[in-house]
């Protein structure tokens, strides 16, 4: 089992709060794991089995037909004596389950954590329910930190190039030390269970081979600037005719099923977002490779950029792309120290390529930090208050 520790530590702190703990994720990122681990805590620290009461929704012994069968089936389990930790797994497959959620948050002896594989978790009734009264910890698959954890090889470079192209699903790790060649059966397992429970089946879509399509679209097209005409305008030119209004509706769910995430844009002197052309990088880099077979190694640069948002993310950024004039910067990172710069390249080693990736940092006039982060292998550099780093490097810095 590979120890979480940061969302780990998370719960920690938040243990015993009067807040609902919410961990999302997309499916088999860890998020049940993590539930584990933290019972694993609570019984070293003198919590008796009987004060944990742990529910999954995906297993066929927990089947509940209504809110109140839950509820009647977790309050007989519990009296006003002793504390309770309460976790509810995939809870969002029990209609009306925020009814349950929110009664049992009024008990001062429970303590309640939850966990969803759609924003839908988070959205509706619930959050006008709980508003103000949940923490949401964000789930991401493996980082290259945790990823590498496992392996006794010290060859970090070696060990990134391999992360790049399998991804950091948890289940990855168990397969690449067994049968390698099965990884791409696990993530088939993972993306059709997003795409037909998740997807299809929530918002009610039948038409797979749009779906697929407009998938592949966006993962052969991570980040670059798109937008729902050019998706609908390519796909209606190769015989699937669409409309903006469809794919826009495709993407939302993509989105609240956490297989990719959309970075807005952000005009660095006005400050402010801009409306149009967004960027999108996918959760995880190996559904990627799955789903685009060879043509997905053909762009490592921007796979490199992806890994490099997803890990902006988890350190608690706000992830933007920068424009500035009439260039961009890859990502403006903020959070409640103010901003930071990053660009991100495979190599600078030719003059103008380094010139180039430079330009936009240069630009910004404000003194917050910039980052160049590339595979090079040279020493950390700086050029004028722009910091060069090795990638690998700054991902294991934390």
């Amino acid at each position: 089992m590979i120890e979480r520790t940061e969302y780990l530590d998370e719960l920690k702190r938040w243990k015993d709060k009067d807040l609902i703990k919410v961990v999302t994720g997309i499916r088999r990122c860890g998020k049940s794991t993590l539930f584990e681990l933290f019972i694993d805590y609570l019984k070293k620290n003198n919590i008796a089995n009987n004060q944990i009461i742990k529910i999954n929704f995906e297993d066929i012994d927990f089947h509940f037909d209504n809110y109140k069968e839950l509820y009647n089936y977790i309050t007989k389990k519990i009296d006003s004596k002793k504390q309770y930790y309460i976790f509810l797994d995939e809870v969002q497959n029990v209609p009306e389950f925020q009814r349950v959620v929110d009664s049992l948050y009024i008990k001062k002896n429970v303590d309640v954590y939850i966990t969803g594989s759609n924003a839908y978790l988070l959205s509706g009734e619930l959050a006008t329910l709980l508003s103000g009264r949940y923490v949401e910890i964000k789930m991401l698959p493996l980082s290259f930190k945790e990823y590498i954890s496992i392996f006794d090889d010290n060859n970090y470079q070696k060990l990134f190039l391999e992360y790049m192209k399998n991804g950091g699903m948890p289940g990855n790790i168990a397969i690449m030390k067994t049968n390698y060649n099965d990884i791409d059966k696990y993530l088939d397992g993972i993306f059709s269970t997003v795409v037909y429970k998740d997807i299809m089946a929530r918002n009610n879509i039948t038409d797979k081979m749009l779906l697929d399509s407009i998938v592949k679209f966006i993962f052969d097209n991570i980040g670059n600037p798109i937008s729902t005409k050019k998706i609908s305008d390519t796909l209606t030119s190769k015989g699937l005719p669409t409309s903006n209004h469809t794919v826009e509706n495709y993407i939302a769910s993509f989105i609240e099923s956490y297989l990719i995430y959309k970075a807005e844009r952000f005009d660095v002197k006005g400050k402010n977002l801009l409306s149009r052309d967004y960027k999108y990088y996918v959760v995880d880099t190996g559904l990627r490779s799955y789903l685009l077979g060879k043509k997905a190694d053909s762009d490592m640069g921007h796979i490199l950029e992806n890994i490099v948002y997803l890990e902006l993310l988890r350190r608690g950024y706000k992830v933007y792309v920068g424009k500035i004039d009439d260039v961009e910067i890859d990502f403006v990172a903020e959070n409640r120290d103010g901003l930071k710069y990053y660009q991100v390249a495979l190599t600078v080693r030719d003059e103008k390529v380094l010139e180039r990736e430079l330009k936009p940092l240069q630009k910004t006039k404000d003194h917050y930090p910039k980052y160049l982060l590339t595979l090079d292998m040279d020493l950390e550099a700086d050029y004028n208050g722009i910091t060069k780093m090795n990638v690998v490097d700054w991902l294991l810095k934390k």
